[in-house]
């Protein structure tokens, strides 16, 4: 499994009072919020309670205090959760995350009020307090993610719901913040849609490295046929899909050195994601493909992109840290007949195993293998994808307008037949032909990153909130959702 998902996400816990408030709910939001945290497997950090008065941010000095706790814990947060069970303390607030400047994602909640218990001394007002912050984080350009309602219990499911997007939205922030992406072989000749900007990715802090494809064909032709990764990786490969027959076994072995071969290079050069030249070198030089490789990679959450699609694999990286599932890179390639939103996409074999219903396939490349010889192309997974909900998501980098963009949405495979070769997904977006209007007119890809699942609005929240990078989110019913500089 990918490093990032090793580790669990820490958040750095904030409860928020004014002083002539009622502290009473702060002791009682802590205890609720380290329970939720605690249920859902989230690890956190926080000062003692006795080291400000009822545990609670309500002076500049209590925000000193704070500050410079979490900076000490800078190698381990991911992010803050700030709880404010009364009004709070704007400037408390404000001043605790200017103070400790370590840019992280901030969930802001507030707490209901009950209306029998509107008093002098028992009412909260977080309702407006919470303004009164947002107001600041304003004035200082803090942002933050919002809870969904304005008000909401701590103790409560809908507010648990929000911790568990909220953590994924800081994994996937620091996780593309810091990626490494392997970019093993040059760019296929044939496909100039896959060129790039190293610098602009590097200006968002993600790292490109870079190996020549006879690099590691050498490094697997230098693996033993007894060594003990090769049983172990031959292992992996039979128990991993279904073999037919008539492969030679000489070419699941030479699929097993070159799957060790990137494995090491990938560990060796600590690749969070990456990208490969698939066709047609590795054939002709070589003797076999690499959809299997790049299969298990992703299936082990550490997706792998074919075609050296670098900005691909970044965003089926993105994929897997907001779902926690694995990520598949498809073609958006045949109209379904004349089904207005559905749409088939496919790859030679690439798909993760738990893309496809059924034991997969492993054999084969077709289109290639009847141009070049089939026996130089064993390591094609193929079946089709069963049913379910899914995430789209592309980003790309755009020279001419200095900036990483990017697009989403939701929709899901469905069980249409269609009799085509390889990895086939029949594929139903709402206001599909409106999106393909999208992706062409802006200049994107062929290739998309999908995984299953429901999880826009988590990927939406760390690119356009975190990062920073202009975003279009795809939905069934279009809608205003303020100006979007270069988009058409």
């Amino acid at each position: 499994m990918g490093s990032r998902f090793r580790a669990k996400v820490t958040l750095g816990l904030v409860i928020g009072s004014r002083a002539f408030f009622n502290g009473a709910p702060c002791k009682a939001a802590r205890d609720e919020l380290t329970a939720q945290l605690d249920a859902l497997g989230i690890d956190y950090c926080i000062p003692p309670f006795e080291a400000t008065v009822n545990g609670a941010v309500q002076s500049r000095e209590d925000a000193r205090l704070y500050a410079e706790f979490f900076r000490e814990k800078r190698d381990v947060l991911d992010g803050l959760v700030i709880c404010l069970p009364n009004f709070g303390d704007e400037i408390a607030v404000a001043e605790l995350v200017n103070m400790t400047r370590l840019n992280l994602p901030i969930l802001l909640q507030a707490s209901n009020d009950e209306t029998d218990k509107v008093d002098v001394k028992s009412r909260r007002d977080a309702f407006c307090g919470k303004l009164s912050v947002t107001n600041n984080f304003y004035q200082y350009d803090v942002a933050f993610t919002d809870t969904t309602s304005h008000t909401s219990d701590v103790w409560g499911e809908e507010f648990r719901g929000d911790l568990d997007r909220f953590a994924r939205t800081c994994r996937t922030v620091r996780g593309l913040r810091n990626a490494r992406i392997g970019a093993i072989g040059a760019r296929t000749g044939a496909f100039q849609t896959m060129r790039f900007s190293e610098k602009l990715l590097q200006s968002s802090g993600i790292t490109v490295v870079t190996v020549d494809l006879s690099e590691i064909m050498g490094s697997a032709r230098a693996i033993g046929d007894d060594a003990p990764d090769v049983k172990a990786k031959l292992d992996d490969i039979f128990a991993y899909g279904t073999i037919p027959g008539h492969i030679d076994r000489a070419n699941i072995m030479k699929q097993a050195k070159w799957s060790i071969a990137v494995d090491r290079w990938i560990d060796e050069n600590e690749c969070d994601a990456s990208s490969i030249q698939c066709w047609r070198s590795l054939q002709d030089n070589y003797g076999c493909a690499t959809c299997l490789t790049m299969s298990m990679l992703s299936e082990k959450l550490m997706p792998s992109a074919c075609e050296v699609d670098v900005m691909g694999a970044i965003s089926m990286y993105a994929l897997a840290l907001a779902s926690g599932a694995p990520p598949a890179i498809l073609d958006w390639n045949n109209n379904y007949g004349y089904e207005a939103d559905k749409c088939v996409c496919t790859h030679c074999g690439n798909f993760p195993k738990s893309f496809i219903g059924d034991r997969p396939e492993i054999s084969e490349l077709d289109v290639l293998g009847e141009t070049i010889g089939r026996e130089k192309c064993f390591g094609a997974v193929k079946g089709k994808v069963r049913a379910g909900p899914m995430t789209f998501f592309r980003v790309s980098t755009d020279d001419r307008r200095g900036t990483i963009k990017a697009y989403v949405g939701e929709g899901a495979f469905t069980d249409d037949p269609f009799p085509m070769d390889g990895g086939i997904a029949v594929t139903e977006v709402p206001r599909l032909r409106d999106l393909m209007g999208f992706v062409a007119r802006n200049g994107f890809e062929h290739h998309v990153a999908m995984v299953r699942g429901e999880h826009a609005a988590i990927v939406t929240e760390a690119i356009d909130r975190y990062l920073g990078w202009p975003i279009y989110r795809h939905e069934a019913a279009p809608r205003f959702s303020g100006a979007q500089p270069f988009f058409r």
